[in-house]
């Protein structure tokens, strides 16, 4: 299959490459604000809805430059579905469709947030979507295992990578963190490059990682200010890999312990709105902000934690042809699209042994896998239903 789809490059009217009409504005916004209203499920269920929708059903993309834009997106810091919708945008339209794209990927989500932060300051509770989310979560799952299935038949070019997969999901389970499973990957495909060296070739990995910085230590209550609450999340956006979990170590350091801004309960009501809403987790930003400072402080908390992604895919983006280029980079390259379908993988089984409860939830994830993988149905359908099945089924 990645023979094929590299065939398909070259071929008279091919299905997707850098050299077709550019994609429109409009239809970028439209469709980014569509995901970003109904992409449910966290960072793993987003990019197999993108897969499905960039890849399977518009051919905006192949399946292998969906994957090196994949790669790079889990190289940076930051939230890593929302920097690989950056990364298509870019791919599509350039500086305005990066912006276009991430921006409307992570609106809807933030407006959702901030409604619901205005009740939570209103009420001081969360509303209760226990019964909607039930039947959306199977769904999810069975779109993921889609994703990574079609996405599998294009990485795994060869036995060692699939043998770096096993891997590195092994590596993660045993808990490894993404970031270094990641590394893992991209050194062990790296040895077979290095058996065969090019003139040239550099072998320095640095510039692949950028540096931690860590965040300050307790201390005494800070007075709030807007400036800063964008400073506290411009560096969270800038240092953080991973998860929403990894996400909620750095936000309790950051503002439970130093600033003193949030309470342990508020910290965790902020991180489970992310973990509810769709869109991007990092929207718990917006509802940190809105707590805080309403709706300015939404507002700035948004722009801080999400500008980082921006400006790294802006700085990356034109290195992945290059990449592709060197034999070593593309190796490791090779490994990183791996080790990522692997840490998806992971998470799908994580999700699994929580969500699939009971014979409805089985039932839906069964029902939504055959529908994706026989008949090719949209994922927003499933998603929709999904959620009447939960809603009907909890009455």
């Amino acid at each position: 299959m990645y023979h094929s789809l590299q065939m398909l490059k070259t071929s008279p009217r091919p299905p997707v490459t850098a050299s077709q009409p550019r994609v429109s504005l409009a239809d970028l916004a439209l469709v980014f604000l569509k995901l970003g209203t109904i992409a449910f499920g966290g960072p793993a269920a987003h990019i197999a809805m993108m897969e499905d929708e960039f890849v399977r059903t518009r051919q905006w993309l192949t399946r292998s430059d969906f994957l090196d834009r994949l790669a790079a997106a889990n190289l940076i810091p930051g939230p890593s579905s929302t920097e690989l919708a950056i990364f298509i945008g870019q791919e599509k339209r350039g500086w305005l469709g990066l912006i276009v794209a991430g921006s409307c990927f992570i609106l809807p989500a933030a407006i959702i947030v901030s409604f619901i932060a205005a009740a939570y300051v209103r009420f001081g509770s969360l509303p209760q979507m226990s019964g909607i989310l039930y039947g959306i979560k199977p769904a999810v799952i069975a779109i993921i295992l889609q994703a990574l299935w079609n996405l599998g038949q294009t990485a795994a070019k060869t036995r060692l990578l699939i043998v770096i997969g096993v891997a590195a999901a092994a590596l993660n389970l045993l808990g490894l963190s993404p970031l270094l499973v990641l590394v893992f990957a991209a050194l062990t495909s790296a040895v077979t490059a290095l058996q065969k060296p090019a003139s040239g070739a550099r072998t320095s990995l640095a510039w692949l990682f950028p540096s931690s910085l860590l965040t300050g230590g307790a201390g005494l209550a800070a007075p709030f200010s807007l400036a800063g609450l964008f400073t506290a999340f411009l560096k969270i956006g800038a240092i953080v890999f991973g998860s929403g979990y990894v996400l909620l170590a750095f936000l309790r350091t950051e503002f439970v312990e130093r600033l003193h801004w949030l309470t342990e309960r508020q910290l965790i009501d902020a991180v489970a709105v992310g973990q509810f809403t769709p869109g991007p987790v990092f929207t718990t930003a917006t509802f940190i902000g809105y707590v805080l400072g309403r709706g300015r402080g939404a507002a700035v908390a948004t722009l801080g934690i999400f500008l980082p992604g921006f400006l790294l895919v802006a700085a990356s983006g034109p290195l992945i042809r290059n990449i592709r280029r060197s034999p070593l980079a593309g190796s490791m390259l090779d490994g990183v699209v791996a080790g990522s379908l692997a840490l998806m993988a992971v998470v799908s089984w994580q999700l699994a042994k929580v969500v699939i409860v009971d014979w409805v939830t089985a039932t839906v994830l069964l029902v939504s896998l055959v529908l994706l993988l026989r008949f090719r149905v949209n994922s927003a359908w499933l998603i929709a239903a999904g959620a009447l099945v939960g809603w009907v089924a909890r009455i």
